[in-house]
């Protein structure tokens, strides 16, 4: 059996050199979906919010903005000091699903935004997150369902135009993590773990992009060998970047910008 530990330890410190690049290029679309999901956990003023795999912060800096009291949290040093800078007025710190530094009940939320199968065993991160909310209190979270939207597809599209070997999918999502990809099974997760009322939809959004940028973006990212495996010697790379542009020209807008589809799930309950 593979040793998951060294994989984990492996991804942290690619995250570690290249977080920054992440969230100015794919990791943007992930900002979608955040105001549904404050909304679906009820954070407004004086709400005790936790924002767990935090990021570069984009949930934590939404919350604080509606006057919560925000703590985020992330295994990544490098995402936490992205979130120090988005969120200022949140506490920040590194800490990991799915044992986190709290004392029981001490939240009247918690939110994760697309940390469901990255973060270990997902029924155990659910009860984690019901642990460390008050009787009464709210979780919310979204995850990536397995009936993409076509601006979700692009990249994949790409490689396989371009004969590049994407990363392999037990590295995306651990086959061990429990992950259920549906609405139907986020909602039964959420129930399982304790949560009241426990329903799951899907939300959709368009990730709005500089065509250029994104291409320049998705270069320089595919470089780091976090998209593919290996990663793609010069020619390959030019012809997944030719590819995508290709693949791009349906979502450009008039305006020169990209409007890329995307859904999600989003699941929520009270304790």
């Amino acid at each position: 059996m593979a040793d998951t530990r060294q994989q984990d330890h492996r991804d942290v410190d690619l995250w570690e050199e290249h977080a920054a690049l992440y969230v100015r290029t794919l990791g943007a679309a992930c900002a979608g979906p955040v105001a549904p999901l404050l909304d679906a956990a009820q954070v407004g003023p004086g709400t005790r919010v936790l924002d767990v795999g935090t990021g570069p912060g984009t949930v934590a800096a939404a919350a604080t903005d509606r006057g919560a009291a925000v703590t985020a949290v992330d295994p990544s040093p490098a995402m936490v000091r992205l979130a120090r800078d988005a969120a200022p007025r949140a506490r920040t710190l590194v800490a990991a699903l799915p044992r986190l530094p709290f004392p029981d009940a001490c939240f009247d939320a918690a939110v994760g935004n697309f940390v469901l199968g990255h973060a270990g065993p997902t029924q155990a991160v659910v009860a984690e997150l019901c642990r460390v909310v008050r009787p009464g209190g709210r979780v919310g979270l979204t995850g990536w369902t397995d009936a993409p939207a076509a601006g979700q597809t692009l990249l994949g599209r790409a490689l396989h135009a371009a004969g590049a070997p994407r990363v392999p999918a037990d590295r995306l999502r651990p086959p061990q993590s429990g992950y259920p990809g549906d609405a139907a099974g986020m909602a039964r997760l959420l129930g399982t773990a304790g949560l009241r009322r426990a329903v799951c939809r899907v939300v959709a959004w368009d990730h709005r992009v500089g065509a250029a940028a994104w291409s320049e973006g998705l270069a320089r990212l595919l470089g780091t060998g976090l998209l593919t495996a290996p990663a793609p010697d010069p020619a390959t790379l030019d012809r997944i970047v030719g590819h995508a542009a290709a693949l791009s020209k349906p979502f450009l807008s008039p305006d020169g910008d990209l409007r890329l589809p995307h859904v999600a799930l989003l699941a929520h309950g009270w304790r």
